[in-house]
């Protein structure tokens, strides 16, 4: 059945268009680095591997391929009891059954090797377990590494892992492990050093969040629970509850799935989970899961009818993601592919830059084979394109500018999905997003007083200070921003007409009254040539 699953997944990584997150990481191994501003770094090495054996959308998707069948191959090998030969067509229609498993069967995301890993790190913790050697303590150290460059979610399988066996502190071996695990991690951490920990600052302090619903978030939580597991998530759960504490392995499972129930449980109360945060707790189910099938009729009755029952479901639903006719939603595997072609007939070979788009822009380079760029400004959100150098692809040339306001376009193109997105020509593209824009806290929101900021000019030459402007934006608790407002800022430096490249220019301003009351923070951005402005700063709460 394995081999059946596998040929599964390549006819669907080969017919299937990508997704946008696909598109997105695709971007990514386009320039191999330690680092990327939303993940750690395996998932582009993925694209790029599988990219050496094929083209296309197959290419991105090869590896994630093998990742699963080997995934499921690791957890058959952490099943020591003999009587799993007997029920081999219970475990595959058990894995087969879990919705998200499955996608991650083909589609390349982090979580795709985030499962693998875990998987594997299951493996060798038992193993580690029986034969506490040196030889065991290195496998267990890569594994550990292999997990954290996979999502940094993987920080809480290994916590609640080890957390399970405290003893493992007066274990040479286990630190050893440890010491090869941060050994091997050294290369990101240097990275994300040498990018001003972007990815943690971006993680931690600078996703906008929404005030607390009970509905939006616990309550959608717990729907998130029975998502994972469909129709037959009330045997997954008995399972869960029937299996007792019989030894350090058993331990470590039951450790991980309540760690990662409870954990995201009381991050529910401060945002919403989404679904594949919780998709490490698939892994360790399986086994608890499998055990019970081995031991109880009913049980296994039940798990293998609704998992045919799931299964059924599931590739209906893998069909409807190639042919739009069948499926019952709008999915986001529908119509780009038909939506840059449009786009290319109308401007051949152009350049296009998007406005406010890391997901539009990846994917019509993917499908267009011509440079593109994400153009982020204070309503969205930094990314990728923020620190790489796609910005400097697109400088000085004739560029489409897409974007999703009607004003000043000169093309228009529907969308698949009822939106509307409009083109305008730019002769000469010129933008300076990697400009910075900084202040020293603590700072008040006083409307009389004179403040300072600073500009970073990192670029290698010169920027006229005429091309710019500058702004305030003033956002929510929740790091939304609401008020937007123009602000003249005058450098400190008398007779100055341009920022010095790869120096900082001193400026003076006033707050204005925003229309909001008790804003929280702000944010000073700059508009270059026209364009919106820009996220240059980072949010400042106000003392």
């Amino acid at each position: 059945m394995l081999g059946v699953i596998f040929v599964l997944n390549l006819i669907q990584s080969y017919t299937t268009p990508l997704i946008f997150d696909e598109a997105y990481y695709w971007h990514y191994a386009q320039n191999l680095s330690w680092g990327y501003f939303d993940h750690p770094p395996f998932v582009a090495l993925m694209v790029k591997l599988g990219g050496l054996v094929f083209e296309g959308e197959l290419g991105v998707r090869f590896v994630s391929c093998i990742l699963s069948a080997a995934m499921m191959i690791v957890l058959w090998l952490c099943i020591d009891d003999e009587r799993k030969k007997n029920y081999e067509v219970h475990f595959f229609v058990l894995v087969f059954s879990m919705a998200l498993l499955n996608a991650y069967g083909f589609f390349t995301l982090p979580d795709t090797p985030l499962l693998f890993f875990t998987a594997l790190f299951l493996y060798v913790y038992k193993r580690f377990l029986e034969h506490g050697t040196w030889l065991w303590s290195l496998a267990l150290g890569l594994t550990m590494a292999g997990l954290m460059y996979s999502k940094y979610h993987a920080a809480l399988v290994i916590f609640f892992v080890l957390f399970s066996n405290l003893k493992l502190t007066l274990n040479k071996y286990a630190w050893g492990a440890v010491l090869i695990a941060l050994a091997c991690y050294v290369p990101h951490f240097i990275w994300l050093f040498d990018n001003d920990f972007v990815t943690i600052k971006y993680h931690l302090f600078d996703r906008p969040n929404d005030p607390y619903s009970f509905t939006k978030y616990t309550l959608g939580y717990f729907v998130n629970l029975i998502a994972l597991f469909g129709l037959t998530f009330p045997w997954v759960y008995w399972s869960l509850f029937k299996t007792k504490n019989t030894d350090k392995f058993t331990k470590a499972l039951l450790f991980l799935t309540y760690g990662i129930i409870i954990f995201f449980f009381v991050s529910s109360f401060n945002r919403r989970i989404q679904t594949q945060w919780i998709i490490v707790i698939t892994i360790p189910l399986i086994l608890l899961v499998f055990r019970q099938i081995m031991a109880h009729n009913s049980i296994r009755k039940w798990i293998f009818r609704t998992g045919i029952a799931n299964g059924i479901l599931i590739l209906y639903l893998r069909v409807g993601l190639v042919y739009e006719s069948i499926s019952p939603i709008y999915y986001e595997t529908h119509g780009n592919k038909e939506w840059v072609a449009q786009i290319k007939s109308e401007i051949g070979d152009m350049p296009v830059v998007f406005e406010n788009s890391y997901r539009n822009a990846p994917m019509y380079q993917f499908y267009a084979h011509v440079p593109t760029y994400s153009l982020n400004n204070l309503m969205y959100r930094r990314n990728q394109y923020s620190i790489d150098d796609s910005e400097s692809k697109v400088q000085h040339q004739k560029i489409l500018y897409i974007s999703r306001r009607p004003s000043n376009a000169d093309l228009e193109f529907p969308k698949g999905d009822g939106k509307m997105y409009y083109g305008q020509f730019i002769d000469d593209f010129e933008s300076f997003r990697k400009l910075e824009t900084l202040i020293e806290e603590p700072v008040s929101l006083n409307f009389e007083q004179n403040q300072t900021f600073k500009v970073y000019n990192p670029y290698n030459e010169p920027i006229d200070l005429s091309k710019l402007k500058f702004n305030i934006a003033y956002l929510t608790p929740y790091k939304d921003v609401k008020d937007r407002m123009a602000i003249k800022a005058t450098p400190l430096e008398k007779n100055i007409s341009s920022l010095p490249a790869k120096d900082t220019v001193s400026f003076s301003f006033k707050f204005p009254k925003p229309k909001m009351s008790d804003p929280t923070y702000f944010r000073i951005g700059i508009s270059e040539n026209g364009l919106i402005h820009g996220i240059n700063g980072v949010n400042t709460k106000f003392e």
